[in-house]
């Protein structure tokens, strides 16, 4: 099964790299087709059989339409995302005391009911955790067309709990792109961590970590094109 899904993603790729060759070679087999169909007579045929024809025609283009909107569309399509930083829990406050009052007397010993006993013990504020980033890294693209920019940083947000940042974020738009995790510093691993579905082309947003998840295993985060196996842009991550 290993081999057979290198076979595909390397099917993918090469699909992916050569689409303006395919995009060419499949007019240039359309305006083929028109002038077999022209010299052949077929154009007659359809007039004769218009109902037949146009049956045909709708058939094409319902297959055709939504391939090519899935594949060309992303070029065009932009959107943005804006969400708010990680912060930390919201930290514990002590409720506050009223001012002692002003004594018009002399002090006097507190009655021994109210003395404090000597086995009682101070007590302290629990300590507040701050987020921290733990590794980031710049985003680039993988070619002159699909560019990368921005920052990916794995940021602690709770003890144990993380949360992958993404800010000042753009990537060229295309089919199926999702955030991993990946174990190799230079783009796509087997043993790296699907993170989600991309949320948009520019922004600043970010991803919790599942639980459980040792950010130290990954050397970098990627936009990766399921579709295709195909790399958009890749973080270095740097400590």
């Amino acid at each position: 099964m290993d081999a057979i899904g290198r076979l595909g993603r390397a099917f993918f790729t090469a699909l992916y790299d050569l689409r303006v060759a395919v995009v060419f070679v499949s007019i240039v087999v359309f305006v083929v087709l028109l002038v077999v169909a022209w010299r052949r007579g077929w154009f007659d045929v359809a007039r004769r059989h218009p109902r037949a024809s146009a049956a045909a025609i709708v058939a094409m283009l319902a297959i055709g339409s939504p391939v090519t909107w899935y594949l060309a569309s992303p070029i065009w399509i932009r959107s943005t995302l804006v969400e708010a930083a990680p912060t930390s829990p919201p930290a514990v406050v002590a409720a506050a005391l009223p001012a002692p009052s002003v004594a018009l007397a002399a002090p006097t010993a507190p009655p021994p009911s109210t003395r404090p006993s000597a086995s009682a013990q101070p007590t302290f504020d629990p300590p507040t955790f701050a987020p921290a980033t733990l590794v980031s890294g710049r985003f680039a693209g993988t070619d002159e067309f699909h560019f990368g920019r921005g920052s990916a940083s794995i940021i602690e947000t709770a003890p144990g709990r993380y949360h992958l940042r993404l800010d000042d974020f753009s990537v060229r738009n295309g089919p199926d792109l999702y955030v991993y995790l990946s174990t190799t510093a230079d783009g796509y691993s087997d043993d790296g961590l699907e993170v989600g579905r991309l949320k948009a082309t520019d922004g600043s947003f970010g991803y919790d970590l599942p639980t459980g998840t040792d950010p130290s295993a990954f050397r970098s985060a990627i936009i990766w094109c399921k579709q295709f196996s195909h790399l958009f842009a890749v973080a270095p991550f740097r400590t």
